[in-house]
């Protein structure tokens, strides 16, 4: 986070900031409420510890409260994410590959419980009010148990919606998803939700 400046700027904002963070969390429990399904496009970039970046990773996303959501990543490579809400599937299309694992071990403590869960952060995240940057409001989450795989998760909230998330994981790397495009409520047909596997997929199940 930036530092604050000067004492009375300090102070000006000490106050002005509390009510920016205030509003970013309701705007989550606003969005988590009022938003049952959305799909829209991301951005997403890895800096590692020493500065290095990774090439960006676009694509298109869905989500259906609770728990189904479809991350489809279709450049630099194809990569899909997808959870009926009972399992989680991660299909590599070059190694022709899935990876299954149940969605309460995947999701449970992660990024996706906070934008596509059901809003009850508190019970594995500490919620925190941060400065409000960049025109956006924002808040903290930090896992309770530290078996996450995560540092924290900035989320930047305007105008009623995510728009911005920047995590820290436990390796020192940077992770920056810009949101953009997000259509609220749309009604989503049951098989975006569905995944069949590829025949002659490498179907891996997780414990």
């Amino acid at each position: 986070m930036r530092s604050l400046r000067v004492l009375l700027v300090l102070l000006s904002m000490c106050v002005s900031s509390s009510v920016l963070a205030a509003s970013a969390q309701d705007q989550l429990k606003s969005f988590v409420q009022q938003v049952q399904s959305a799909t829209g496009s991301f951005l997403q970039t890895v800096v590692g510890p020493q500065g290095q970046t990774r090439r960006p990773q676009s694509g298109q996303f869905s989500f259906e409260r609770p728990g189904r959501f479809k991350w489809d990543v279709v450049s630099p490579y194809a990569q899909l994410i997808l959870s009926d809400a009972q399992q989680v599937f991660q299909f590599d299309p070059d190694l022709n590959q899935v990876t299954v694992r149940k969605v309460d071990q995947a999701i449970g403590a992660s990024p996706a419980a906070i934008l596509f869960g059901t809003g009850e952060l508190d019970k594995v995240f500490v919620v925190t009010a941060q400065p409000d940057r960049d025109g956006i409001a924002w808040l903290r989450a930090k896992p309770r148990n530290g078996d996450a795989g995560f540092v924290h998760l900035d989320l930047g909230m305007s105008e009623g919606l995510p728009v911005r998330v920047v995590l820290l994981d436990a390796f020192g790397q940077t992770t920056r998803v810009e949101l953009s495009g997000i259509q609220r409520n749309p009604a989503l047909p049951a098989s975006t939700f569905q995944f069949v596997a590829p025949a002659g997929a490498d179907v891996v199940r997780m414990q």
